[in-house]
């Protein structure tokens, strides 16, 4: 990182240079994580893009893609398995996959993986296995960090990939995914399971007369089926849970090794920033290692070395003598374009003088939305500065 510099007062940060982390092998990881609605999908796609292009094995695992970015990458429908992106560029030697988060199959493909195939049978039968699995809060960002543990290990063990990218959930509540596993973990060994395992696994001594007591009046409030299938579900899911926060555990340790780079995706608005700081200090707290801020979609600077005040002074004078000057009305746009990127620059200003270690890029909007591999390409060209 170079050093901080100031100009007219202000702070600017150091620059995030975007290919050296893609070209440095050491990076084995690279997860995006930001806020909802600032870009992040198609910057974990463009990231992906660049890095294969420039010789790495790629695979990126997205959460919600918008149709036209699966499209864009040549793809009509991305599932829970990888699929080759064509039109990627050979010369370079590297190549690129691209999958989306299907939450329930993954959770499937974990029960399947530790139950004996009756056992998961039972388990993938139950109606509150497949709630949990469709709908429970966390489970989502659970299963993405599921995901890319299953992955790592099997790029460790058959060498498919040297990077993976990954774009974390759009979640209202800023690093939910380093959250989830601990919470759906802390659900699945919670006092009222264990209590719900007891009758269903437990010596005949341990239904004492208060636990019958509960069980009967569960079975009243909720029915007896709904609580028999409660009971075959948590004895059935007792069978597997134990891998699941030793899996968690690992996959949050990954997160924290060196080979892994966080990026905060932001927009250049004040919630956005404020939603990227708490990213910054959060990711800090758990030691884990950030790369950069990324702030997308940032306004273009205008053509010219006109101020605003220059601009809006000249365009006045014009319109006192033609009201109907196009000039003067382009010289209005110029000046609001003007004053629009010195407020966004002040707000990048006051982020880099409250986190001065954090390295920046900043990537200007595109007139137009990302619907091809063209597209990708030029905003891999704007995160890394050309």
């Amino acid at each position: 990182m170079g050093p901080l510099a100031t100009t007219a007062g202000r702070r600017t940060a150091p620059e995030l240079d975007i290919d050296a982390l893609l070209d440095d092998r050491r990076t084995g990881i690279i997860v995006c994580c930001g806020s909802g609605g600032v870009g992040k999908t198609t910057t974990s796609a463009a990231l992906a893009l660049r890095g294969a292009e420039r010789g790495r094995k790629v695979v990126v695992l997205t959460i919600d893609p918008a149709r036209r970015l699966a499209q864009s990458m040549g793809i009509e429908a991305l599932d829970n398995t990888p699929r080759p992106v064509a039109g990627v560029s050979q010369k370079s030697g590297g190549t690129l996959d691209a999958m989306m988060l299907d939450m329930k199959r993954t959770f499937d493909e974990v029960v399947e993986s530790q139950a004996t195939p009756e056992k998961a049978r039972q388990i993938l039968e139950n109606p509150f296995y497949i709630a949990l699995s469709s709908s429970f809060a966390g489970t989502q960002e659970y299963m993405a960090m599921e995901k890319l543990g299953q992955i790592h290990a099997d790029a460790q063990r058959d060498g498919t990939y040297d990077l993976i990218v990954v774009d974390t959930p759009p979640s209202r509540s800023a690093l939910d995914f380093l959250d989830a596993p601990e919470r759906l973990s802390s659900f699945l060994d919670g006092r009222f399971i264990r209590l719900m395992l007891a009758p269903a696994r437990g010596p005949a001594r341990l239904m004492t007369a208060g636990l019958s007591l509960i069980t009967n009046a569960l079975s009243r409030i909720l029915g007896a089926q709904v609580l028999r299938d409660l009971q075959t579900f948590v004895a059935a899911l007792d069978t597997v849970f134990g891998g699941f926060r030793q899996r968690a555990q690992k996959t949050y340790a990954l997160l924290q090794a060196d080979k892994t780079a966080f990026l905060v995706v932001a927009a250049p608005e004040p919630d956005a920033l404020r939603e990227a700081a708490y990213f910054v200090e959060r990711l800090n707290e758990d030691r884990m290692p950030l790369a950069g801020l990324i702030v997308n979609r940032a306004s273009p600077v205008p053509e010219g070395t006109l101020s605003a005040d220059e601009a809006m002074t000249a365009a006045e004078r014009l319109r006192r003598q033609d009201p109907e000057s196009l000039t003067a009305g382009l010289l209005r746009l110029h000046a609001d374009q003007t004053r629009m990127v010195e407020r966004e620059a002040l707000l990048r200003s006051r982020f880099a003088a409250a986190h001065p270690q954090v390295a920046t890029a900043v990537v200007p909007a595109l007139a137009g939305d990302v619907h091809d591999l063209l597209g990708l390409r030029r905003i891999g060209e704007l995160l890394a500065g050309a």
